[in-house]
């Protein structure tokens, strides 16, 4: 077993990095005078991953839906339900599936070991049979009717089935009723067996909590694994986006809107990337800037505009969203202006300013344990470090950003989504 302390002076804090000798990665963020604990445990497998093979075998094919079914049944055992175990101890536990990653955690203020006990035992602990997976059928397809009728996931989705050709971040991280309709408990051990790996999956400890504290239970629970090699398939995405325009009409007050940019993603990006992208995307966009004031004083926007960079394993784009009295006229001012900043160039000014509030933003979330882990996790499946990305942050100059506009927010690669009443309810 390694471990490894992570320091920075930047921060003035530390962590440490631990490969454990069962093959999981394992880091804990002591955070001194804190009362609350809080712990994640994830794996590398999301919704898009859907096509692989292991050692270098035949591909294997599986449902739509199939991760985020994996983490529902994971909480049920031959013994019971896990959120009847957390009750006891106190803790708040959750669970999530992104395109991704699967995640599984729990915060608390007290019976931290006997919590970390349970998430570390029944995640390791899968149990399915035919009638429990026919069973969660009923469940999960009532969650994917909700969100067919949500529209804020609506006119998100929307938007990447027409910017996506061939990858499945298109689809639904629930996938769809047929889809679901394929999946057994011969699957769902077949994926967790593949993905579930302890060498795929790290675990994430921040708060009141000692290195020690976190390895006497890791000791005492982890199963050693064999690693094997995952392999994922994406069939070969374009670049350029299927549809420029996309609507759906909803029961809604104020329209939506999605508009996404497009970008290359031939690998992820590296911390002096993501860097320049953030101070970037907080000049074009944060409330500060010359766009957001424009578009607030047109009316085109109210304080749910907001804008990420989107990014995972075969795709990455741009999202600015919101609600909009005229999300077109939204889309076209968003355009041109950055037409604009790449034709005069960006203002120093501008990029100071954004530079100072990205940085103090990557800093205080230093304060909230829930923050430090769920980084720390996002980093790692990234292949990137969180103080790294600090320190990445704080070199970035201004040549860097300008350069950094020039090589994405192509405004003729963008797709526009919108959700709004039927023309006879407005």
């Amino acid at each position: 077993m390694n471990i490894t302390e992570i320091k920075s002076e930047r921060a003035g804090d530390s962590y440490y990095k631990i490969d454990h000798n069962s093959g999981l990665t394992i880091y804990v963020y002591p955070k001194q005078g804190y009362n609350s604990a809080y712990a994640i445990f994830g794996t590398r497998y999301g919704s898009v991953n859907t096509k692989f093979s292991v050692d270098d075998g035949s591909v294997i094919t599986v449902p739509d839906g199939i991760a985020h079914y994996l983490e529902h049944k994971l909480f049920e055992s031959e013994d019971g339900d896990a959120f009847v175990r957390y009750a006891k101890t106190g803790a708040n536990a959750n669970a999530y599936t992104s395109f991704e990653k699967t995640c599984y955690l729990f915060s608390c203020t007290d019976k931290f070991d006997e919590s970390l006990e349970i998430l570390l035992d029944f995640v390791q602990d899968p149990y399915f049979t035919a009638q429990t997976v026919a069973k969660e059928q009923g469940i999960i397809g009532q969650e994917i009717k909700m969100y067919d009728d949500s529209p804020d996931w609506r006119v998100m989705f929307n938007m990447l089935e027409a910017m996506y050709k061939n990858h499945p971040v298109k689809i639904d991280i629930a996938g769809t009723v047929e889809t679901i309709a394929q999946i057994t408990a011969e699957k769902l051990y077949d994926v967790y067996n593949v993905f579930y790996n302890l060498n795929n999956m790290v675990l994430c400890v921040s708060g009141n909590v000692t290195v020690e504290q976190v390895l006497k239970t890791a000791d005492k629970m982890l199963k050693p694994c064999q690693k094997h090699n995952i392999t994922n398939y994406f069939e070969d995405e374009p670049y350029k986006i299927c549809e420029p325009y996309v609507e759906q009409c909803f029961p809604v007050s104020m329209p939506l809107f999605n508009l996404g940019f497009k970008e290359r993603a031939d690998r992820m990006l590296d911390e002096s990337k993501l860097a320049q992208t953030d101070i970037l995307l907080s000049m074009i966009a944060s409330p500060t800037s010359e766009l957001y004031r424009s578009l607030m004083d047109a009316n085109l926007i109210n304080s749910t505009f907001a804008y990420e960079l989107f990014e995972g394993p075969g795709y990455c784009s741009v999202i600015f969203s919101g609600e909009s009295r005229a999300p077109k006229q939204a889309a076209e001012m968003i355009k041109q202006y950055i037409s604009k900043q790449k034709k005069e160039g960006l203002s120093e000014d501008d990029f100071e300013i954004s530079k100072k509030a990205v940085y103090g933003s990557i800093i205080s979330s230093l304060n909230s344990v829930s923050s430090i882990s769920n980084a720390i996790i996002d980093y790692h499946f990234n292949g990137n470090e969180m103080f790294s990305h600090i320190d990445a942050v704080a070199k970035t100059t201004f040549d860097d950003v300008n350069s950094r506009l020039l090589e994405m927010l192509d405004v003729n690669n963008c797709t526009l989504s919108v959700v709004k009443q039927l023309e006879e309810e407005a």
